[in-house]
Parts: C-alpha cells; sequence; structure tokens
C-alpha cells in the first residue's frame, strides 16, 4: 500500500522563515520552520493526507531540519541510558510534555544527517586536544590549556559555571581570532548567546562542513550543534536530547555529562555508498534506518516499510502491489508487503527505511 502523508512545520527560534518552503514547493508560514517530521513519533505524527487512519509505529523518524541560527549543544543517549532515565523522570512524575523532561521516550536518538543545501555547518565530536590546546594558546591561557587534560572535569567546570569561566567567555567573545572561521564562529554565537559557555566549549569541537550530499552520523554520546544549512535527518523514532548550552530551552548539565563520550577524535563523517549513478545510499553499520538518495531510474530493495519524501522533479513508485506518483513536496508511506520498489523519475527522492524486524539500535 501507497499512502501519501502530510504535517506541518514545528517551530523554533533557530529555524528558517524560508527554507522548508522553498526546498518543498509550499507557501511559507511566515513563523520560523525548523523542522517537518515524517514519522509516527507522538509529538509530531504525519498524517494520511485523505485523513483515513494513522501512520503504525515505525523504528524511524524522517526530519527536514533548515537552521539559519546554531541549534542547542547536546548529546543523545544509548538504548540503555534512554529507558533508565524514561523510567526515572516517569517514576518522579515529571509529564511527557514538561519543558523540564530529558527523556520524552524510552529510546535512543543516534542521528544521521544528509545536507540538502550547498552548505551546512556543525559542530560534532571533541576535537583532538592539541587542537584545543593551540587555540587556548593564542588567548594567553596556558592553564585552561592545562584542563584539557581532563576533559570531562574541564567541561563540567566550563558548563557549571566554575570559579573564571564568565571571565573566560568574555575574553573569549572579545578576543580577535586568526582562524576566519573560528572568529566567525564565536562571533555568531556571542550575537545569539551572550555570555553562555558554549561558545568557549564550541572551541574544542570538530568544525565540520559539509557540501551537499554529504553526510555526518552522531552517535549516543556525541556532543554536536548544528550551525546553519538545511538537510535530510534520518533517526530512530525518538526525541531525547541533553542540553548543555546554546539555548533558552531545558538544560541539564549533570545528565548531559552522564550522556557524554569525550574521546576526542575527527569529525564523525559518513561515507555513502553509491549503489547507482542515480541511487546514493547513507547507512551507518549497527544501526537500524537507513537512507536513499534517488534522482533517476532506480530500484530499492524491500526493507520494511518506508517513507518517501520528492524535494524535486516527480517520481513513479512502483510495489508488488500498487504504485503512486510523488511530485515535490509530497511525502508518502510505503508498507512492507510492497517488497522492492521500481522507482521511475528524475529530480531528487528520499527514501527512509529499516529491516522489518529491525529495533532499536544504540
Amino acid at each position: 500500500m501507497f499512502a501519501k502523508l502530510r504535517n506541518t512545520p514545528r517551530y523554533a527560534a533557530w529555524g528558517s522563515t524560508t527554507a522548508i518552503a522553498e526546498l518543498l514547493g509550499h507557501e511559507p508560514s511566515g513563523g520560523p520552520e525548523a523542522e517537518l517530521w515524517f514519522g509516527a513519533h507522538p509529538i509530531s505524527p504525519a498524517h494520511f493526507a485523505d485523513g483515513d487512519g494513522a501512520l503504525p509505529d515505525l523504528p524511524f523518524l524522517l526530519k527536514v531540519l533548515a537552521a539559519d541560527k546554531p541549534l542547542s549543544l547536546q548529546a543523545h543517549p544509548t538504548a540503555a541510558q534512554a529507558q533508565a532515565g524514561f523510567d526515572r523522570e516517569n517514576s518522579a512524575g515529571i509529564a511527557v510534555d514538561a519543558p523540564e523532561r530529558n527523556y520524552r521516550d524510552p529510546h535512543p536518538k543516534p542521528e544521521l544527517l544528509v545536507a540538502v543545501s550547498e552548505r551546512f555547518d556543525a559542530l560534532a565530536g571533541f576535537r583532538p586536544i592539541d587542537e584545543s590546546r593551540a587555540i587556548f594558546a593564542e588567548l594567553s591561557r596556558p592553564d585552561v590549556a592545562d584542563r584539557l587534560g581532563d576533559l570531562p572535569a574541564f567541561v563540567a567546570w566550563l558548563l557549571s559555571r566554575g570559579e573564571g569561566v564568565d571571565t573566560l567567555v568574555e575574553q573569549v567573545s572579545q578576543h580577535g581570532f586568526a582562524d576566519d572561521d573560528t572568529l566567525r564562529l564565536v562571533h555568531d554565537l556571542s550575537d545569539d548567546y551572550p555570555g553562555d559557555p558554549g561558545i568557549v566549549l564550541a572551541l574544542t569541537l570538530n568544525r565540520v562542513r559539509l557540501q551537499r550530499g554529504e553526510a555526518l552520523f552522531v552517535p549516543a554520546g556525541c556532543i554536536h550543534a548544528y550551525l546553519s544549512g538545511v538537510g535530510m535527518e534520518l533517526m530512530t523514532a525518538s526525541d531525547n536530547v541533553l542540553r548543555g548550552g546554546l539555548t533558552v530551552k531545558n538544560i541539564d548539565v549533570p545528565e548531559l555529562l552522564a550522556v557524554l563520550d569525550f574521546t576526542p577524535g575527527p569529525a564523525p563523517r559518513l561515507d555513502p555508498t553509491r549503489v547507482t549513478p542515480a541511487h546514493t545510499d547513507y547507512h551507518a553499520i549497527g544501526t537500524a534506518p537507513r537512507l536513499a538518495h534517488i534522482t533517476g531510474d532506480a530500484r530499492l530493495e524491500a526493507r520494511g516499510p518506508a517513507i518517501a519524501l520528492c524535494t524535486a522533479g516527480s517520481f513513479e513508485l512502483t510495489g508488488s502491489a500498487s504504485s503512486t506518483t510523488l511530485e515535490r513536496g509530497e511525502a508518502v508511506f510505503v508498507t512492507g508487503d510492497e517488497g522492492a520498489l521500481a522507482v521511475v523519475g528524475t529530480g531528487s527522492l528520499f527514501v527512509a527505511s529499516a529491516d522489518a524486524d529491525s529495533g532499536f539500535t544504540s
């Protein structure tokens, strides 16, 4: 079965008033449209366009994300951490929709993001310590560079606004960094979140610039912040976010510290698989969801239920029992019994899917 879907964008202060509408050929609402969800998550479930019935539970969630301003510094839990946190907050009587709630469901939230705009900027993962020390050497702050030897303690001191943090934030915000990208990053963060210790923490993270079609995979525990651009996000069906700064939303530093992976290293880029010239596959090993990007005729093997979203051109999708046509801005739910899909058309089509027997993975 093929069933067309509809949903309305979710607003956030960091969203774009035009990007999602321009991508999908819709009229802009005038508000800061940040995300458009296609999935069954109860916070913003997609609906069948004909109004008949609701989506079944799905192990994945597809989102269009449009950032005009930086998102919060955040990380997501493992499966075990999510279940424990969800149970703990339920026992404490915290409403699922309460602003101070961290765990809104019992699932992990590893994220795959593919750049849809010409450029997508992000911060992701702790950079090598020597690189961070070089930045604080430029600031003539060997005392801060020394603190990096114990990264968990450094992050706790910083985000908890320990002694000397406010002075450091002011110094960083006013410094004329030699590197243009660093200078611009600090300037933008200082404008949006003046005095926030996340401005300093951002200097210790990998700066990532994705070109269109390039991807990031953000595993559990990876600190990150999306800065600007339009991306297609695929994740397990969860909205569990632990925030540490650069936001007006709930910040829970102890809980963030409990889930963070402090291992320094390169940015978590994901290399896609070029199946054919018209079919690119994005899939992180060990995770259930996968994302295909189709630009021409292609064949997609059966992977259980799927959601397809057309962002340019038009496509005909044919399964074992029926078929449908998608135009720009349209999305469709595909039941698993359709099996392999024959795709005919030109443009840009994203297809999110998961193996029929897959569960939530970390």
